[in-house]
């Protein structure tokens, strides 16, 4: 069965352009539109059902579509989720929340149903399926996070590359010559999970051009795994003095953990921390932190998808929102003893 990919490819045209054709929300020139809808003939293609629905009515429903997962911190999914629905709910629409990990067969699923009008996407990698499906699919569609190749699609995230470096230059600028980074669980990973990649791509370039020693230690959650990791970080960099943590779940237990080892925060180990600012605050010793901005990610998403969907305005492209790190009592400058 031909695909609205199939259609395009014959025609010479964008998958998204068939999709206006088909919806008839932008204006196609007629040399085009005739174009199109002589391949769709010569094909015998036949519109899904999610077509149809833009077309004729809309559902006044966008799709979240959020994999949870045993590594993923849920609390942080949750602030972006409900930042999304109270913007969604501003335009008049409502938030269908997926969470299995579906992948492509997913979101064929959904939009084939005709059950939404548009889809935000969460916990993008950077080679990910889903990713090309966008596409092919035509419905308006916006990620929170970036692929290494997001196409034409519109991304909205939080510069993590920007946000490792930062920490980095914090540091460095107290005097810290060795720092480690203690990251997401190893799958997150494997999985070639953006933010945290592009995270520790920003650490090591910022490490490299100050010169400063660097290592990166993927952790778990619990307080085990992370005695485990600490007391292999001070066994194997017995010189470390700045700890970048990217762990919200192993933030709550690291400071008790940093004690337990004989580890003051900050007369001998500064700690900066990626996780939101309610957490950093709520720490024993407050952390320098750069804060996770959900609540504005969330609704830029949706005022970005509900512009494709209501004024068909394309807003393709990155939107990389600048990290801004606040200085609190758990960094300071080194000791020189």
């Amino acid at each position: 069965m031909p695909t609205i990919a199939d259609v395009a490819r014959h025609a010479q045209v964008s998958p998204s352009t068939v999709s206006y054709v088909l919806s008839g929300k932008r204006s196609i020139s007629e040399d085009t539109r005739e174009r199109v809808q002589s391949s769709i003939r010569e094909l015998g293609y036949h519109p899904h059902a999610g077509a149809r629905a833009l077309a004729s009515s809309r559902t006044s429903v966008i799709a979240l579509v959020l994999p949870l997962r045993s590594d993923m911190y849920v609390p942080v999914l949750m602030q972006f989720a409900v930042s999304v629905v109270t913007a969604a709910r501003a335009h008049g629409h409502d938030v269908l929340l997926l969470t299995n990990d579906e992948g492509p067969e997913g979101l064929r699923r959904v939009t084939d149903g005709a059950q939404v009008d548009a889809l935000i996407v969460m916990d993008v990698e950077l080679d990910d399926p889903r990713v090309p499906v966008l596409d092919e699919l035509g419905l308006p569609a916006v990620l929170i996070g970036v692929p290494a190749d997001p196409g034409r699609l519109t991304c909205i995230d939080l510069d993590f590359s920007a946000t490792g470096r930062c920490c980095v230059e914090h540091l460095a600028e107290l005097g810290h010559r060795e720092t480690v980074l203690i990251g997401h669980p190893g799958p997150v990973y494997q999985r070639g999970t953006g933010f945290a990649q592009r995270t520790i791509e920003g650490y090591r370039e910022a490490s490299l051009d100050r010169g400063l020693d660097s290592a990166v230690y993927p952790c778990g959650h619990s307080y085990d795994e992370v005695h485990a990791v600490l007391s292999r970080v001070f066994a194997e960099h017995p010189e470390v003095t700045g700890l970048i943590v990217h762990n919200e779940p192993a933030q709550g237990v690291l400071l008790d953990v940093l004690r337990r080892l004989g580890k003051r925060v900050p007369e001998d180990l500064s700690v900066v921390a990626i996780c939101p600012e309610g957490t950093a605050e709520a720490a024993s010793t407050p952390l320098s932190a750069v804060p996770i901005p959900a609540s504005a990610i969330g609704q830029r998403a949706v005022e970005a998808v509900m512009g494709k969907l209501v004024e068909a305005r394309a807003e393709d492209g990155s939107t990389l929102l600048t990290p801004q790190l606040t200085v609190r009592a758990s960094s300071a400058a080194v000791r020189r003893d």
